[in-house]
């Protein structure tokens, strides 16, 4: 076989055997060195081939750590009432969330604003990963009136869940009153903790939860992976 097909036929291969489920969403492939003992090709070969599978989406490259396959984006509803966890349970993922910052501190201006507090006032950070089975898909980053909410950073360590924490605070529901969404590149510490390259396209929104009479209750901003997440807006 003509060198210049080598790589193409290896990504045919590799490409089937993804399609066949031999490597499922988010596993790692077999290193550079293995697949080229494997195919009896030089690594260049391979690169060239995991460059190919890489550009139409299907593997992706994590610095350090290898390449795998990528995740099948989830589908994340952007209405009145948007829940991590059944969001995933519905798309038949595992949710979890990684807490990264749970800490009380005193407001900007831009959270006074949007949770309309005094200046001075005081708010919970709630900071961390949120993950779909095992893999990074978002980064948040939410802020809630610390004087209403008093016990709301233990209620947040213990569950991990923004709805029971609130329930156990007293807020028994609450809906969405504002989106704003922005397509944004990745940082590199952001990237680093999605998993992305640097500069890999992310999207990030800006929320504003209010309870049953109206009152702000979280200011959250979340940056979801691109390739990960597809946001969905429906009219209520």
């Amino acid at each position: 076989m003509p060198r210049s097909s080598l790589w193409k036929s290896i990504t045919e291969t590799l490409r089937a055997e993804i399609a066949r489920g031999h490597y499922g969403p988010g596993d790692k492939l077999p290193t550079e060195a293995e697949l080229a003992a494997r195919f009896g090709v030089n690594r260049h070969t391979v690169r060239r081939a995991l460059a190919e599978l890489a550009a139409g989406g299907l593997v992706h490259a994590r610095r350090g750590a290898g390449v795998f396959v990528a995740l099948r984006p989830v589908d994340y509803p952007l209405g009145r009432r948007v829940r991590f966890h059944q969001t995933l349970a519905a798309a038949g993922q595992m949710a979890a969330r990684e807490i990264l910052r749970l800490e009380t501190r005193h407001a900007d201006a831009r959270e006074c604003a949007e949770l309309a507090l005094p200046e001075g006032a005081q708010v919970h950070v709630y900071e961390g990963v949120s993950l779909a089975d095992g893999a990074p898909v978002a980064l948040f980053s939410s802020v809630f009136p610390a004087d209403r909410l008093p016990d709301l950073p233990a209620a947040l360590a213990r569950t991990r869940s923004v709805t029971v924490a609130l329930a156990a605070a007293g807020v028994a529901d609450y809906t969405r009153a504002s989106t704003r969404i922005t397509a944004k590149l990745a940082t590199a510490t952001q990237a680093a903790t999605l998993r992305l390259p640097e500069g890999a396209p992310i999207l990030r929104t800006e929320a504003v939860n209010v309870d049953a009479a109206g009152q702000p209750v979280e200011f959250g901003r979340t940056w979801f992976a691109g390739d990960r997440i597809t946001l969905t807006v429906a009219p209520e």
